[in-house]
């Protein structure tokens, strides 16, 4: 398997060339590490995704298609990938906040995050804050993820942490923002650690937080 070129295919979001690449990489009965090393690549095209879509030359749409992308990626390396070893990297709840029913961004993310070796608990849109509470205490991750793509969403987030912090288990969190509304003056206001409003960004910082 040429690593670089399956970095480049999934950068050039050649979907074809990449399942196929991984499907013949599955049937090669691989270890673990080859798996590992596999996925890496993948991550790796997905940070030139990412950059290409700060540098303005790719587009949401090209988000889209590139967490999709992953997700089948994923699906195919899944029964190679060695059971759950992969996911130790931690533990991520993730939701769209009470009141906002946009799931692409936080969908996107979660793809990225997955195949970062994250174990991903996505209580799905419109979420509200003692949702979060409840599964805190349930799975006890690292991070909690908030999404939101409309404005009143930021009043959804203030609550959320609120209700985490009145229930103490803010110091146990940390708590990443993330949508087109979110900025340093709104991550202040409402209380989280971080905000980005770029996936692959986003999954960097959580790596950070972990590692």
């Amino acid at each position: 398997m040429d690593l670089q070129l399956l970095t480049k295919a999934v950068g050039d979001l050649d979907e074809p060339k990449v399942l196929g690449m991984l499907k013949e990489f599955a049937a090669s009965n691989p270890t673990a590490e080859e798996t590992a090393a596999v996925v890496s690549a993948c991550q790796k095209g997905m940070t030139i995704v990412g950059d290409l879509f700060d540098a303005k030359e790719y587009f949401v749409g090209d988000l889209i298609f590139a967490g999709e992308l992953l997700s089948s990626a994923i699906a195919i390396l899944k029964p190679v990938m060695g059971g759950e070893e992969t996911v130790n990297t931690g533990k991520i709840i993730l939701a769209t906040v009470e009141g906002d029913l946009h799931d692409i961004g936080k969908n996107i993310f979660k793809s990225m995050s997955e195949a970062a070796g994250f174990a991903v608990y996505d209580l799905g849109i419109d979420t509200p804050p003692n949702a979060f509470v409840e599964k805190i205490k349930e799975v006890q991750p690292q991070i909690v993820g908030l999404s939101g793509v409309l404005t009143l969403a930021l009043d959804s987030m203030k609550n959320t942490v609120q209700a985490i912090n009145d229930a103490g288990l803010r110091n146990g969190v940390k708590i990443i923002i993330g949508g087109n509304p979110v900025t340093e003056e709104a991550c202040k206001m409402i209380g989280a650690d971080a905000y980005t409003t770029n996936a692959a960004e986003g999954v960097k910082i959580c790596q950070g937080w972990v590692s």
